[in-house]
């Protein structure tokens, strides 16, 4: 079993990605993906995205966003990989030259245009979402064969008065494998029933393309 971390800073409508073309024997290699690695002994998710992030960019990480939790089985020599997802919206530094790749900030607009790993293109839109998602992408040989997703929609406001915001639009990605990909928000919550009566269960939502999905609430 692995711990890993993966982040993805942003400016400006781009997205800092790290072009894998460096290394040696790279499971990676040919591919762009967001910057992060392993944990060392001890360390938290933060703490190992943060050092990860300096060590492959020079760039130091001011604030962290938490979006996700991946699991990938006997992804890489038959181990599983745990992977914490961060966006960073925040950072300091100049960029230096990494050991991992090639460095480069691609407007977001373009992300689905370069070589990524299949699974990627169907988690990136997750990231614009408010709260969190929990998932696990299974590839054989290189290749995405299956997933599922649970969304947990954001904690409600703790300011008494406040009322949360409404379930955001649907947000598509483009084509994967000719399959587009559509998520739709969070179906709304169910009347109030009267202690004696019982309210039937709705069926849980249906994403086309989308593998098997559910939403949790907190």
């Amino acid at each position: 079993m692995k711990l890993a971390t993966l982040c993805y800073l942003r400016q400006n409508g781009k997205t800092l990605m790290l072009h894998r073309i460096k290394k040696q024997n790279d499971i990676h290699e040919g591919k762009w993906n967001g910057l992060g690695g392993k944990f060392e002994p001890g360390e938290t998710p933060e703490a190992c995205a943060r050092r990860e992030i300096y060590e492959e960019s020079g760039l130091k990480a001011r604030r962290l966003e938490l979006k996700g939790f991946i699991t990938f089985p006997e992804f890489a020599r038959l181990e599983d990989w745990y992977v914490f997802v961060f966006v960073v919206p925040e950072f300091e530094g100049d960029l230096k030259v990494s050991p991992e790749g090639v460095l480069r900030w691609i407007p977001d607009a373009e992300l689905f245009n370069i070589p990524l790993w299949d699974g990627d293109r169907i988690f990136l839109p997750w990231l614009d979402r408010p709260g969190f998602f929990s998932a696990r992408f299974t590839y054989k040989a290189g290749r995405l064969i299956d997933h599922t997703v649970e969304f947990y929609p954001p904690p409600p406001l703790a300011t008494s008065g406040q009322t949360p915001s409404a379930s955001p639009p649907a947000i598509a990605s483009p084509t994967l494998a000719g399959a587009g990909l559509a998520v739709s928000p969070a179906p709304p919550a169910a009347a109030t029933t009267p202690p004696n009566e019982a309210t039937p269960s709705a069926a849980p939502p249906q994403f086309p393309g989308l593998g098997s999905a559910s939403y949790v609430d907190w």
